[in-house]
């Protein structure tokens, strides 16, 4: 029989016991809170919608990325110190060297600054669109990120990692949710008219994931390749070939039954037979209005890279409009031999290479921005602006641009789940470092992730003897923007 004593002791010990326990649960520290949460995937349907960890705040992202690091400071950065020292140099870093070599003084923007939309958020002239549309935006002004470089910054960005061979956020994100709509691409990458970011197809790549989750790259002028019939095939021939394909698909599957990589394979042959009717008709952009056409400017005759670029939104509207759960739309492109001709990097002569730049990027994300709030898809759509790193507050020595500066630099988020008007953090009186509130690229994916109801700690793929995960071993969600 068990004393009175004894009784008080194993009541307070299970009260501690419980109290640890609430503890270590509010911290995540829990074993069974910190095992890694992954998908449970039917390889016959590996697109097939899945639940979330937690309750999503959004349920689909569009991620616009500005190839070639565009400049905070030309932006959305304002910094009055730096109109008031221009020409002076940077205090404390005479005599600096950075990615591209010395630095000259201090120069201010080309372009004036403005206040913005009921909030009055100070803005560049050289987006004046987007600045309106300021009132819809949570700004992110102290990101820092890990390396100067162009291809690594991509990748950086694009996969949280510098090293090519990494899974992209999209491929991440559809890998753990799937998507709605089975007859599209679960992840589409959408390049600028003029070519692929440096890093290319690593910004959309599966890394190690299954090829599965791949994004599917194409844009509104050039169509996804071999989706045509052959010539010489007519529709209906066409269809039967498919059914009988199907057929000897099924048949051949029940002779190795639970072969997953088959399950899979036949899943993607059948996904491409239905993306020939799906794709063509979400591409098909002549079913807009004229009113839709001339806000996105894909109208304007005077600028035609403007208006390529403008059909690519109207095309990311569309593919989000009919359920892909990622879209990735890309402004800017890399082109050998023509450094700053078709992208930010805004070495040499920044002024002249933006003037050409701001308009093309202006109007039609502004439109596209504009068109999901009045169609009620930013209430269940994450909306992501970013660019691989920022620039400095300096002139390059010897030249009329600023060179490469991953120690701060700004994004800014729309839509579902997080507040707005809102600002986040800041750099330095130059827009030179983070000072604020500092965010990692680490922590600015932990938060996308937490916004679609993802424990960024827990959703890992065990890869070569490690649980690799988006955020590698770094990251937390930036609270205070969430709505």
């Amino acid at each position: 029989m068990q004393s009175r004593r004894q009784l008080l002791l194993d009541t307070a010990g299970s009260l501690g016991g419980i109290a640890l326990a609430s503890i270590l649960h509010e911290q995540g520290l829990l074993a069974a809170e910190t095992s890694p949460l992954r998908p449970n995937i039917d390889p016959a349907q590996p697109f097939a919608p899945r639940p979330t960890h937690h309750t999503p705040r959004a349920n689909k992202v569009l991620v616009i990325f500005c190839s070639g690091a565009c400049s905070q400071i030309d932006t959305f950065d304002y910094k009055p110190e730096l109109i008031k020292r221009h020409g002076q140099p940077l205090p404390g870093s005479e005599n600096l060297i950075t990615f591209q070599g010395a630095q000259g003084n201090l120069t201010r923007s080309p372009w004036e600054f403005r206040p913005r939309g009921e909030c009055g958020k100070m803005v560049s002239d050289l987006v004046p669109m987007l600045g309106d549309m300021a009132d819809d935006m949570c700004f992110i002004h102290s990101l820092t990120g890990k390396t100067n470089t162009h291809g690594p910054g991509e990748n950086f960005m694009s996969t949280g990692f510098t090293l090519d061979g990494f899974p992209s956020m999209g491929a991440w994100v559809t890998w753990a949710l799937g998507t709605e709509n089975q007859e599209l691409p679960a992840y589409v990458a959408i390049p600028d008219p003029r070519g692929t970011p440096q890093s290319s197809v690593n910004n959309w790549g599966p890394g190690f994931l299954p090829a599965a989750y791949q994004g599917t790259d194409f844009n509104a002028a050039k169509p996804l390749r071999n989706l045509d019939r052959p010539e010489g095939v007519d529709p209906e021939t066409d269809r039967q070939t498919r059914h009988f394909l199907q057929s000897l698909n099924r048949r051949h599957l029940k002779e190795y039954p639970g072969d997953s990589e088959l399950s899979a394979r036949i899943a993607s042959y059948q996904l491409a037979a239905r993306m020939q009717l799906s794709v063509p008709e979400v591409s098909d952009l002549s079913t807009e209005s004229a009113s839709t056409i001339r806000l996105y400017g894909a109208d304007d005759t005077e600028n035609p890279l403007k208006a390529s670029y403008a059909r690519n939104c109207l095309l990311a509207r569309r593919l989000l409009e009919q359920g892909v759960r990622f879209v990735q739309l890309f402004n800017g492109a890399y082109q050998t031999g023509g450094e700053g001709v078709s992208n930010w990097d805004g070495h040499k002569v920044l002024a002249e290479q933006y003037a050409r730049h701001g308009p093309v990027l202006d109007q039609p994300t502004a439109g596209l921005l504009h068109d999901l709030k009045q169609r009620g898809l930013l209430e269940d759509t994450l909306v992501v602006w970013c660019t691989e790193f920022g620039r400095m507050p300096t002139f390059q020595a010897g030249a009329s641009g600023r060179d490469h500066n991953p120690s701060g630099f700004t994004a800014w988020l729309a839509g579902a789940g997080v507040k707005a008007p809102f600002t986040y953090g800041a750099t330095d009186e130059f827009s030179y470092k983070a000072v604020e509130d500092v965010a990692t690229v680490h922590d600015f994916h932990a938060t996308i992730l937490h916004i679609l109801g993802l424990q960024h700690e827990r959703l890992t793929f065990y890869h070569n003897g490690l649980e690799r995960r988006l955020t590698d071993v770094h990251g937390h969600v930036i609270k205070p923007i969430l709505a």
